[in-house]
């Protein structure tokens, strides 16, 4: 595959690697390219992996189309256990036997969490509180109060169902912190639960099948430039 001008516009499609930042990847792939203007269209936390939407040059203006499009999910939830972070990215501060849950009562929850719900974002997040981070924060151990917002969960689906874990898929709307799904459905069943695997798999019409791997794709770039 051979890239046009980055300058006039490219949409990269990439498979992001796990423990690094969305900012992370975008910092490799300009240092490639050779231009400033590259943009994500929608953070992955370090723990996730999956689908992130680049674009480069001209392209940068539709980063908010881009964003505002349907999203799908697919991961693991832990029970028995609930961290301040919501995921694996913190430790584990609370646990709850898992011996009382079982399939019935965990599809029963979920149906709380379909359809348009109001969900307050984890403290952990990147949501601004008085022009600062939330996670900045969180993590000087100042209390923060996050504002409940609507968002809206279209599926929300188990694939394996093996107490502690269970797999599930998730489509959903823009702002939707699956974080946050995990950990209340551990509420709703008097339990404890966080995220442990998050893969994001489309974006729109964009699908991580169609998804760089990151290193092949500066190994693209470089050698089309060294071509040129």
């Amino acid at each position: 595959m051979s890239f046009q001008d980055f300058s006039e516009g490219e949409l990269l499609l990439i498979d992001k690697p796990k423990d690094w930042t969305s900012f992370d990847v975008v910092a490799k792939v300009r240092n490639a390219i050779r231009i400033k203007k590259v943009g994500h269209a929608g953070t992955l936390d370090p723990m996730a992996t999956g689908l992130l939407i680049l674009c480069t040059g001209k392209w940068t203006k539709r980063i908010e189309s881009f964003m505002a499009e349907e999203k799908e999910y697919e991961g693991t939830i832990h029970f028995g256990a609930s961290t301040f972070s919501y995921d694996a990215e913190s430790d584990i501060h609370e646990k709850f036997p898992i011996d009382g849950l079982n399939e019935a009562d965990l599809k029963e929850a979920a149906e709380q969490f379909t359809g348009v719900i109001q969900q307050v974002p984890p403290a952990y997040s990147a949501v601004k509180i008085n022009g600062q981070r939330a996670y900045s924060l969180a993590r000087k151990g100042k209390e923060v109060k996050m504002e409940p917002r609507e968002v809206e969960v279209k599926v929300f689906e188990f694939t394996r169902i093996e107490f502690p874990e269970v797999d599930f898929r998730v489509v959903c709307s823009k702002g939707t912190y699956i974080r946050s799904l995990a950990h209340d459905l551990g509420k709703a069943l008097n339990n404890g639960a966080h995220l442990s695997r998050l893969v994001r798999t489309r974006i729109g019409e964009h699908r991580l099948d169609n998804a760089w791997n990151l290193n092949e794709l500066i190994e693209a770039i470089r050698a089309q430039r060294a071509d040129a």
